[in-house]
């Protein structure tokens, strides 16, 4: 089939959990059902950017029991028929492979899959959209993956990188490079080099291929959990579907798709994975602090989610919908309240939150998780 005859499906990665967001994020509701930035939920938000590229009927969704109810009510109408429920969570190479045999039997061939994670910000979707087009040309040669990369502004560890080489192709308008490399969260010194050298973008974790460079790829390094999920592509559509899958789900190897597939394409041959550097006002928002930074206008503001009032008060992040807060000279706090719980951590330690999600599920809490 031409290439430029396939149809373009969309797959969002949302069963993640967000712990960093407890309070407000919890297991049925996490980060990515949540209003955290703006009136529309990092969900909403996501599908919104793109609807004008893709039809809500080629939208697909990966997450898990606890959030499918919530999600489907999020989602468009045509889209809520597209949601794939995983029995059990098995990283980012089984959820995308998941949806790659289903939009292979709704199609019923080839066709090009764009992959985004549903909690990310992006301040200009249009330039986006133009880029995210630009990465499917590219990706409409067979053998090709590409992947959206952010140009750092700061030498961050808690991301991974991709170091790209050789000169630019032109995609569309955008540069596309050849992709040497990817690389886990560095240390301080070596993520300085990075950004140093100019080489180096964020891995956001958007990819876009066909589905048949998808699943080549995944038969030649995941033969295993290939070879499962072919035995059960030839139930979709029948009775025998869902128990066939929780049968197979926990034969599937629990890997990232950076390191199954993308790092391994890398290792040899002439070059199947590029890098489109991608400024579209990025931000993963991971944290408290995250969300502080992108709302504050200037530097030491004081970011109200609710009514309140400050006093000698500087840079704190002050979430209470339907509580009035008065902070007095208090700096760098992040203050969030529920119904049922009040977070207050300097925002320096908002990473810490996630520790603290780990101490209430050891003691069991599950009325806060």
């Amino acid at each position: 089939m031409p290439s430029e005859r396939l149809l373009t499906h969309a797959v969002i990665l949302a069963g993640g959990r967000g712990t960093r967001f407890w309070p407000r994020s919890r297991a049925r509701t996490p980060k990515q059902l949540l209003n955290i930035v703006g009136k529309q939920t990092m969900l909403e938000q996501t599908v919104a950017r793109l609807r004008p590229l893709i039809s809500p009927d080629r939208i697909w969704s990966v997450t898990n029991v606890e959030q499918t109810g919530a999600l489907k009510k999020q989602l468009p109408a045509a889209s809520r028929k597209r949601v794939l429920t995983e029995p059990i969570g098995r990283n980012t190479a089984a959820a995308i492979a998941l949806a790659a045999i289903h939009i292979r039997h709704a199609a019923k061939g080839d066709a090009l899959m764009a992959v985004l994670p549903s909690d990310q910000f992006i301040a200009q979707p249009e330039k986006y959209r133009n880029i995210v087009s630009a990465a499917l040309g590219i990706a409409s040669e067979p053998g090709r993956m590409v992947v959206l990369g952010i140009p750092p502004t700061r030498p961050e560890t808690g991301y991974g990188y991709v170091e790209r080489t050789g000169e630019a192709v032109n995609a569309n308008g955008f540069p596309a490079y050849a992709v040497r490399r990817f690389t886990e969260k560095p240390s301080l010194n070596i993520a300085q080099e990075y950004v140093a050298s100019g080489n180096y973008q964020w891995n956001a974790g958007m990819f876009f291929w066909r589905v048949s460079t998808f699943l080549n790829n995944l038969q030649r390094h995941l033969p295993r959990t290939h070879a499962e999920l072919e035995k059960l592509a030839a139930s979709i559509g029948t009775r025998a579907y869902e128990k066939k899958l929780r049968a197979i789900y926990t034969k599937l190897e629990n890997i990232s798709v950076d390191y199954a597939i993308l790092e391994r394409a890398t290792l040899s041959g002439p070059p199947q994975v590029f890098v489109i550097p991608a400024e579209i006002g990025w931000s993963d928002i991971g944290s408290w602090a995250a969300v502080y930074e992108l709302l504050a206008k200037q530097p030491g503001e004081n970011v109200f989610a609710g009514p309140g009032h400050t006093l000698d008060a500087s840079g704190n992040f002050l979430y209470s919908p339907s509580k009035f807060i008065a902070a007095i000279g208090v700096k760098g706090l992040v203050v969030v309240e529920t119904p049922d719980a009040l977070l207050i951590v300097p925002r320096d330690r908002a990473q810490d939150v996630a520790k603290l999600v780990k101490i209430l599920e050891d003691q069991k809490r599950r009325d806060l998780l």
